[in-house]
Parts: C-alpha cells; sequence; structure tokens
C-alpha cells in the first residue's frame, strides 16, 4: 500500500515494520513527530520520552541487550547529551538492533548550533544512513537493523529539517516481529572495564574493517550515468536539489554515508573531467575522498553555513563552471517580518517584565521562554544548553558578575531533563543564586509533550507526577517560592526578596501553558481609546494581541488597540496601564 508520509512518519512505519519492541527519545525538532507517531497509531511498539537523550539512550541500550530491536529518537544537540553511553555502546555492540536518529538542524530553525552529527559516527566509528526522501527513511530503517545486527553495531539515521518534515509516497509492507532474541550474559562484551574495552576496540577496528568491504558493493550508494562529463557525489536531501537543478549529470549517489566506498568513488571519478560534492554543513565527505588522493571540489564554491536549496546549488554549480543554463534571480519581494513572539496570555511574560524592571543578569535556558532574549522584553543574557542556566548563574555568582544579583530561568521539562545536578550544585557549594523553574506543565516548545511532572506518559497512560517542591527540597533548598506570573507585583516584589536572601533561592510559577493541552481564554481586554494617552507601556510587554490603532496622541505616538480573538484575559497589560485604559470588555461602556 502507497501513503504519503513525512519522513518521521515513514520512521515511525518503518520502527513497526521491522518489529522495533522500545522506541524511545526525548522531544527535539525535526525528531519530535517520530515518537508522536509511534504512540498514536502503532500503540504495539512500546514508547515513551525520557528525562532526557543520555537517559533515552541509555534505555535503549538496555533494550537492545535485553533482546529487542530499539529505536531511539533526538535532534541533533540530543546526541551531544547521549554522547557517553553511545560511544561505549560503539565497543560493546547489540544483541538485537538498534538505530537512533540524530536529526539535524542546517539554519538553525529551532536550534542554538547547526552542528554536523555525521561526524559523530565516524568518531565512534560506527556506520550511518542518510535517506534522501520519506520512502528511503523508512526503508533504510530496516536496512539499518539489518547492518546492526549483522555487524554488532549501533547505526546512526542521519536525517535534516527537510528530510523530516517533507512528505513524500512511502510504501508500507506487512510487520514483522523482528529477530527472536533473549538476554545473554557476556561480561566480557557488555561489562567495559579496562580489560575488556581492550579487547572490544580491537572487535571495533575489526568491524570498519568489514564495513569498508561491504560499503563498496552495497546497494545503498547508486551510480547513476547520464552520459555527462561532470559528475556530482551527493546524498540525503542536497541529492534532491541537485537533481532538480542538474538531472543531466551523472550522479553518485551516497546511501551508507560512513564508511565511504573509496573504490567506487575513485573509479566513478575517474570517468569524469570534474566532479563536484554537494553536501550542506561541513565537508564531511568531501575531506575523506581528499584525504584518499582524489580530486572533487565542493565547498568553494557551496559554503559551509545554513541550509541548502534548488537556486543556492544551482549558483554554486554555475560559479564552478559546470552548469550552463541561466540561474533566475531570487524574488526581491520584501515579505512582512514575523519575529517569533512568546504567545499571547504565557506565563513566562510576567516573570520577563519583573526581571527586566530589576535589572538583574538573567542567566537563560532552552524552551518557549528563551524568547524572552528579544525586544521588548531583553531579558536573557545567556543561553548556551539544556539546563545551564543554573550553572551558568553559579559561576557568574561566584565571580561577582553582577552587583544587582543573579536570576536563572528554566522550564519544567528542562528541570528534569538537566537543571536537577545543578541545582545540586547550587545548594552544595552555597551558590547566592535565585533560580525561577517557569513551570507551565508540558514540554510546550516542541508542541506540549509529557514529562515527570505532567500525570501522564507518551502511550496516554496515567503516571507518576514528581513534586517540583519537594524534589527541590529533598535536595537542599530551604528558600522556596510559589509565585503566580500574572501578578506583576508579586513577581517584582517576590524575586527582589529571593535575591537578597543568602544560599539558593527556588521560585516556581504555577500557571499552565496557555495552548496546552487546551487553549486558555478567559474574557478578552479592550483599551478605552478615550483613555489611552499612546504612552506605549503596554507595547513593552510584547504581547501579539496588542497593536497600534489608528489614533495617535498629541505627539503622533501612537494608541493602543486589542485583538479580542487573540486575547486571553491574563490581565498584564492592565495592571502596568498607567491611565487604566485597559479594562475588562464586560465593564467596557462606551458613552
Amino acid at each position: 500500500m502507497k501513503e504519503l508520509m513525512s519522513g518521521n512518519e515513514a520512521v515511525a512505519r518503518g520502527a513497526l515494520e521491522a518489529g522495533v519492541r522500545m522506541a524511545v527519545g526525548y522531544p527535539g525538532t525535526p525528531s519530535t513527530e517520530i515518537l508522536e507517531t509511534v504512540a498514536a497509531r502503532y500503540p504495539t511498539v512500546y514508547c515513551q520520552w525520557s528525562p532526557n537523550e543520555k537517559v533515552a539512550f541509555e534505555v535503549g541500550i538496555g533494550a537492545s541487550i535485553g533482546g529487542g530491536r530499539t529505536l531511539v529518537t533526538m535532534k541533533h544537540v540530543g546526541l551531544n547529551v547521549a554522547a557517553d553511553p553511545f560511544m561505549t555502546f560503539a565497543y560493546t555492540g547489540v544483541n538485537a538492533g538498534l538505530v537512533f536518529i540524530s536529526a539535524d538542524d542546517p539554519a538553525m530553525h529551532s536550534s542554538q548550533n547547526e552542528q554536523d552529527n555525521r561526524f559523530f559516527a565516524r568518531f565512534a566509528q560506527v556506520p550511518f544512513l542518510t535517506p534522501s526522501d520519506s520512502a528511503e527513511c523508512r526503508s533504510m530503517l530496516l536496512d539499518g537493523y539489518e547492518l546492526s545486527e549483522k555487524f554488532d553495531t549501533p547505526v546512526m539515521l542521519h536525517m535534516t529539517t527537510r528530510i523530516s518534515h517533507s512528505k513524500g509516497i512511502v510504501e508500507t509492507q506487512e510487520p514483522s516481529e523482528g529477530p527472536d532474541l533473549k538476554f545473554v550474559k557476556d561480561p566480557s562484551k557488555y561489562v567495559m572495564i579496562p580489560s575488556h574495552a581492550r579487547e572490544r576496540h580491537l572487535v571495533v577496528e575489526d568491524r570498519l574493517a568489514r564495513l569498508k568491504e561491504l560499503a563498496e558493493t552495497s546497494p545503498l550508494n547508486v551510480v547513476e550515468n547520464n552520459g555527462s562529463r561532470i559528475g556530482i557525489i551527493t546524498g540525503g536531501v542536497s541529492y534532491q536539489y541537485s537533481k532538480e537543478v542538474a538531472p543531466d549529470f551523472d550522479y553518485f549517489k551516497i546511501g551508507l554515508g560512513y564508511p565511504l566506498p573509496m573504490k567506487k568513488i575513485a573509479d566513478f571519478v575517474s570517468k569524469h573531467d570534474r566532479v563536484i560534492v554537494v553536501e550542506e554543513l561541513e565537508p564531511f565527505w568531501e575531506d575523506m575522498i581528499k584525504a584518499e588522493g582524489i580530486k572533487v571540489e565542493g565547498k568553494k564554491y557551496l559554503g559551509v553555513q545554513g541550509e541548502f536549496s534548488p537556486r543556492r546549488v544551482a549558483m554554486a554549480l554555475s560559479e564552478a563552471g559546470v552548469l550552463e543554463r541561466e540561474v533566475p534571480e531570487a524574488s526581491s519581494v520584501d515579505l512582512f517580518p514575523r519575529p517569533p513572539v512568546l504567545c499571547p496570555g504565557c506565563p513566562h511574560r510576567g516573570a520577563f517584565m519583573a526581571l527586566r524592571k530589576l535589572k538583574v543578569a538573567v542567566t537563560g535556558d532552552i524552551g518557549c521562554y528563551t524568547l524572552g532574549v528579544l525586544q521588548p522584553l531583553n531579558a536573557l543574557d545567556t543561553c548556551i544548553c539544556m539546563g545551564a542556566s543554573i550553572g551558568n548563574a553559579i559561576g557568574m555568582e561566584k565571580v561577582k558578575g553582577s552587583e544587582r544579583g543573579t536570576v536563572a530561568v528554566i522550564g519544567d521539562s528542562t528541570f528534569f531533563h538537566s537543571g536537577i545536578t545543578g541545582l545540586v550544585d547550587a545548594v552544595y557549594n552555597q551558590s547566592n543564586v535565585t533560580v525561577v523553574i517557569l513551570d507551565n506543565r508540558a514540554t510546550a516548545m516542541t508542541g506540549g509533550q509529557q514529562h515527570p511532572s505532567t500525570g501522564k506518559t507518551l502511550m496516554g497512560h496515567d503516571a507518576g507526577v514528581i513534586d517540583i517542591e519537594t524534589l527541590c527540597r529533598a535536595l537542599g533548598i530551604k528558600n522556596f517560592r510559589r509565585l503566580d506570573a500574572y501578578d506583576y507585583d508579586a513577581a517584582l516584589e517576590t524575586i527582589k526578596e529571593e535575591i537578597d536572601k543568602p544560599g539558593p533561592s527556588v521560585i516556581l510559577t504555577t500557571r499552565p501553558c496557555v495552548l496546552m493541552p487546551k487553549r486558555i481564554m478567559e474574557e478578552p481586554y479592550v483599551v478605552d481609546l478615550d483613555l489611552c494617552n499612546g504612552c506605549s507601556a503596554c507595547f513593552r510587554i510584547s504581547c501579539p494581541a496588542i497593536a497600534a490603532a489608528e489614533q495617535t496622541n498629541k505627539h503622533g505616538h501612537p494608541l493602543a488597540v486589542i485583538d479580542e480573538t487573540l486575547c486571553t484575559g491574563c490581565t498584564l497589560c492592565s495592571q502596568i496601564c498607567p491611565e487604566e485604559a485597559i479594562v475588562l470588555k464586560s465593564q467596557f461602556v462606551k458613552a
């Protein structure tokens, strides 16, 4: 049967067909929908969110050693978190097959960097496969399990944003049950004390040699001969872009991305006048090919930043002098800017308004609240990685970096992900930092997924709820406060009081996300234009529901107007309006 699927949906389907028994990960764009699809469509596959990617990978390792085919999913920076178990698992190898998803994000649509995770596979000396469309996402996942079990290795399926989210036709097949394997005691294989690890390192080197032999004959690497004197070496979404702009060139399409079939590539290059390597981000393939003494080109025309597009590939090939047709000019239409903003009624807004007012140093973290860095809130000073806010605050406080105090902000899901150990550090080293845990009761940035304090699992089952206050007090936090972040005056006073206390403090905000699990819409507010003086105070809270009216004050500054269809009734704008011109719709009486 044929279906239209995104790459993520196709991976989920492939997991069912491969007989996967455990699917585990942590939500992160662009990989999130894989496990959501498994949970929604294929309930026979057990799946779960873990608190972070390291734990997810460790759970996956246990399932593999226990005899169940396993899928582990994460975005590219998630593999940084999971690198410790991953690198050692490359030594131990598998029992049942394990394939893990590394979903890279060229152009950083929703990420703090655009690292190229193909290097992780080479670093660990494990193979990776690189699909170029949804159909290959399904089929290569199946290939990955065969490869994993045949060569006793974890296998990376390397995806990118466009492969994960673009849709294509996928031909499905009947699910299999996978191999019938059980756990077998084998300490020399799975217990990595130094004496065992030395022996397993020899196994890794032998495995890589055998994988290199396989690469030379693997049908995953395809040569497309069109009679051209120009050759293109490429893979993934770059193959699609290249074929679109230069369909008549000869192609070496890479499916098994590491190790490369160098003999086969050398033969391909020898038959062409020039060969261009088209790959996003780093010259991963190009440098390895050049290191073998094979003459190719690529990055000097294509660059190492951002994601590709057909036009960008066409411009590069034109610059290289191999594409004769004219490249059309880019559109000159100026699009209206749409910078990301906190949603109308977002409970984080009140805390950021208070932090901006207090002029303290604010170390930020990864989540919706990272948007607090943008104007006009302008409330964050750092954002490094998941869970870093608390550690950053400790370091800043210890060197007296801020005279007004240091505050770390972190979301509830991020706190469970990797903030707890930072709080342990604050208690242990008696750091005078204030930690604001912005608890909106969801992993909101990636779509409202469950986490350890929401009371539900990914599969919709009831779960134990970890109470954040109880946890913080168990860690040794003596100064703990709850805060309604919609109460602006209370936010100001609470944060100010906790900053002045010795030792670490925790403030827990208590308002849920306004969009998930259901949209919160209270009675909207309106602006009495007869009272509004155009002071722009309400504009500075960065609420998308507030806009400039056509009317202006005597200085030409616009008055304010509120879109009632967007307003959630959170009250913040009415609290800071000096003229009391913002009132509930039911209280507004127009003479």
